[in-house]
């Protein structure tokens, strides 16, 4: 019985016993959570509070009815008690916990692989910065967030596709187009001028240079937009995706805006509004009945000069995410967005599909942090902090780590003094400190002419309290994944690393791992193996590395 079959098993002795009792109601959600203090137990359930108004009883008293009901005798149980104000604390027998470190060294990194994901296929939209400048730090949480959910959905079995939705069509690009042109007279002509709307980012002027080393003054008569749109939209492109590269992210598709209009998919989706009745002209603009379908009003989807708004490319986008299969569609978006969301659910049921298949998450403020005062501008470009300027001044690990560590819906501060020290009060280096630390055991055992074993074992000399502990946290690692998929917050997934972190150091503070005994010295190597295993694969799931030297 591994730890997935344990859980399931405790489940159904609690539902046999509230049957017994005759208060099982199946809409109940029968729930096993991990408690933040380990003298809670292994696991709890609450389900004594949900029951309450069922059983007409206090939350304490129906605990106790049900574990007076339970049958765990069969199980590897150490203890089940009852805790105010209703809580039922299980605990784990150390031998079968023990045995969760063969299981970890034979399944390797595929320990906390899941199944939960049973075929779904799911897309998740993020970053998708307008191609007119660099990714700025809000950005950076986006691709840091979409990506870590990515993988640690695709840890917990389901099919994932990353998207990054390019707008390469609309006014930003024309503006785009026009500033760049700007740039380029400038070099030729320094009274040109600006437009109003343009963008003054020093990636624009960068990209002049590049078209007058190239081609010269052939635009400074010649009518260039069209060149420098393209020439823009690509150009800038190919930085984001060197940045997101340097950040360890990667899209399966970079899906261009432009190609709704190429493919008429625009012009299809306000023809099929039109004819089901979902729309009507008032003041020349056509309006989305979104106020039928849980919209605060009615939005316009087509002005009255003609032009779309900009949520009508948005519907044929999500169309079209929709008919390519996906049983869930995850946009992370910025917290701007936040009036946005209802209008677009709105649109998805009129489209044929159901509102539930979208999620959005909102990203909020990110703050930076520098001898105590808050950073605002690159000290390099004297503009807005780009993903960029993060990484060269701290390097791609602490800012995944940081921003995976917050939940989104929070606003949150990054430390850059703390996210480059190195010492244990920064979070990044305690757990990578964990991995190297590990690594230098295994090394100074070989040294000594001890390899590790690979074996079995039956742990009869582990009696050490802080070695169970550790070992309950990695057999609690599925239990991790399992949640951090279905809540989509890949913070739960940073707060274990760390808590393993913390129980390695101490473990390693508290029993000596190189022995004159060699079972003893095989065992405890079989518990740092599994260890390492567990910290790695667990930071690969949030971008972060595992270095074996610090």
């Amino acid at each position: 019985m591994n730890i997935e079959q344990l859980q399931l098993k405790i489940k159904d002795e609690i539902a046999a016993a509230l049957q017994s009792l005759a208060w099982f109601d199946d809409a109940i959600e029968i729930e096993l959570e991990v408690p933040k203090d380990n003298s809670n137990g292994d696991y709890s359930s609450n389900i004594a509070m949900k029951y309450a108004r069922v059983a007409r009883k206090a939350p304490l008293l129906i605990a106790e009815d049900i574990v007076a009901q339970l049958s765990i005798d069969n199980l590897p149980l150490k203890e089940v008690q009852v805790a105010k104000p209703g809580f039922i604390n299980f605990y784990l027998d150390p031998s079968f916990v023990l045995d969760t470190v063969n299981v970890i060294n034979q399944e390797g990194f595929h320990y906390g692989d899941l199944t939960i994901g049973n075929g779904q296929h799911y897309n998740i939209e993020f970053v998708s910065v307008n191609p007119t400048g660099a990714i700025h730090i809000g950005h950076a949480r986006g691709a840091a967030a979409g990506d870590s959910l990515a993988r640690i959905l695709n840890k917990a079995g389901y099919q994932v596709t990353r998207e990054y939705y390019v707008n390469d069509a609309g006014n930003q690009i024309n503006n785009l187009a026009k500033s760049i042109n700007a740039r380029y007279q400038q070099l030729f002509n320094p009274d040109y001028p600006m437009i109003d709307d343009g963008y003054f980012g020093p990636e624009i002027i960068n990209l002049a240079k590049e078209v007058q080393q190239e081609y010269g003054k052939r635009f400074v008569d010649e009518d260039g937009e069209a060149f420098f749109r393209n020439f823009g939209v690509h150009r800038l492109l190919d930085g984001l995706r060197v940045d997101l590269d340097r950040f360890g992210v990667e899209f399966d598709i970079w899906f261009s805006e432009k190609s709704l209009y190429e493919n008429d998919e625009v012009n299809k989706v306000v023809t099929y509004l039109k004819n089901n009745d979902f729309t009507y002209e008032k003041d020349g603009a056509i309006w989305l009945k979104t106020s039928e379908y849980g919209d605060e009003k009615d939005r316009v989807i087509i002005k009255s000069d003609g032009n779309f708004t900009y949520v009508t490319p948005d519907i044929a986008y999500h169309k079209n995410k929709l008919d390519r299969g996906y049983t869930k569609l995850i946009d992370i978006l910025g917290s701007d967005h936040h009036g946005y969301i209802s209008r677009l659910k709105a649109a998805i049921e009129m489209i044929g599909g159901r509102s539930d298949l979208l999620e959005v998450d909102l990203l909020q403020m990110v703050k930076v942090l520098q001898n105590g005062e808050e950073v605002k501008m690159s000290k390099r470009s004297g503009k807005a902090i780009t993903l960029g300027d993060l990484i060269d001044e701290v390097g791609a690990d602490p800012i995944r780590y940081f921003f995976a560590a917050r939940s989104l819906n929070s606003q949150m501060d990054l430390d850059l003094d703390l996210a480059i020290r190195q010492t244990n009060e920064n979070p990044v280096y305690y757990v990578q400190y964990a991995h190297a630390r590990i690594h230098s055991i295994f090394e100074k055992a070989s040294v000594q002419g001890i390899d590790f074993d690979h074996k079995q074992h039956t742990f009869k000399t582990i009696d050490n309290d802080k070695t169970i502990e550790l070992v309950v946290l990695l057999s609690q690692y599925p239990a991790v994944i399992k949640s951090a998929a279905e809540s989509r917050q890949p913070h739960r997934l940073v707060n274990y690393i760390y808590q393993v972190a913390t129980a390695f150091h101490s473990f390693y503070n508290s029993d000596y791992v190189i022995q004159d005994d060699q079972l003893k010295t095989q065992e405890r190597l079989a518990i740092l193996n599994a260890c390492q295993i567990v910290l790695q694969n667990a930071l690969s799931l949030i971008g972060v590395s595992a270095p074996e030297k610090m």
